[in-house]
């Protein structure tokens, strides 16, 4: 039997109080009762120290179940695996807290670069790496371009007239429920260079506003002239109405002359959209604030 998670982080409470004095009692019940099971499977005598009601602990005791843990190769009390990747908590010993380890993909990203020969394989449009972001010399970089959808990101090009003020832009994929914590961590610490970031994605209620929660500073998307011809109310989702509220916000908060307001009249007032894949015409990058 395993120490359960609640039982090390409640021994793990006590040791802290037993810094400041000789014994603690704590009642039995939740994580008392795992610890005292845990102790009579590994023979270890509590005979002394409960009662109906208590469990008294004191440094034999704690000395004791870290001996146990010790022989079993097993993190020691003190040393959460909380958080740890399973990397991590191999180092700590043969026990894994795999739900509440970080994930694999938790720093990490997709990011597309140019065309990088590799023996073996052929030449591709772009070279997709998945990298950690502590990896990534943000220095290096003029712009952040976050692609919304993963076929639009396999396919991005960075050669685009719009973009071509930018030398070597970093574009990335949003990510999703593997990779939307890595590229979160990299917004954030992107937003700290003051460089500009730039969303490309659907043009719909939801992708303005994830646009705006990612702290990007402006939007690339087709002529106003060209998305108000190509624009459908068929590219507007029901479920994406609840979105509109923060929309409206921000659109009143803009000045008039805003070349954001456009697009956002068409959104909310025409009622009309467009998905990232669908997007074509000579493309700008709009301001979002």
């Amino acid at each position: 039997m395993n120490l359960p998670s609640r039982a090390r982080n409640g021994l793990n409470g006590v040791a802290r109080e037993l810094l400041r004095q000789p014994t603690v009692e704590k009642p039995c019940g939740q994580w008392v009762n795992d610890v005292v099971a845990w102790c009579h499977q590994h023979d270890i005598d509590l005979a002394t120290r409960i009662t109906s009601k208590t469990l008294r602990f004191d440094a034999a005791l704690l000395a004791q179940i870290n001996d146990v843990l010790d022989s079993a190769r097993i993190a020691p009390l003190g040393r959460s695996l909380s958080g740890l990747p399973s990397s991590a908590q191999a180092k700590e010993g043969v026990e894994e807290d795999k739900a509440n380890r970080e994930s694999p993909r938790a720093r990490r990203v997709l990011v597309s670069f140019p065309p990088q020969p590799i023996a073996g394989l052929a030449i591709e449009f772009r070279t997709i790496r998945d990298v950690d972001v502590q990896m990534l010399k943000l220095s290096a970089f003029s712009a952040l371009i976050q692609v919304e959808n993963l076929d639009s990101f396999y396919e991005f090009p960075p050669e685009l007239p719009a973009l071509s003020g930018y030398i070597n832009p970093l574009v990335a994929y949003r990510g999703d429920s593997h990779y939307g914590g890595g590229f979160a961590l990299l917004a954030e610490a992107w937003r700290k260079t003051q460089r500009p970031h730039i969303y490309a994605g659907d043009f719909d209620v939801k992708g303005v506003t994830l646009a705006l929660d990612s702290n990007a500073t402006h939007i690339l998307l087709p002529a106003i002239e060209w998305l108000t011809q190509h624009a459908t109310p068929l590219h507007v989702p029901a479920e994406q109405f609840p979105f509109q509220r923060r929309l409206r916000k921000h659109l009143a908060a803009l000045p008039s002359a805003h070349p954001l307001c456009e697009y956002l009249m068409l959104l909310l007032e025409k009622q009309r959209g467009l998905k990232q894949q669908w997007l074509d015409g000579e493309m700008v990058c709009v301001g979002l604030v």
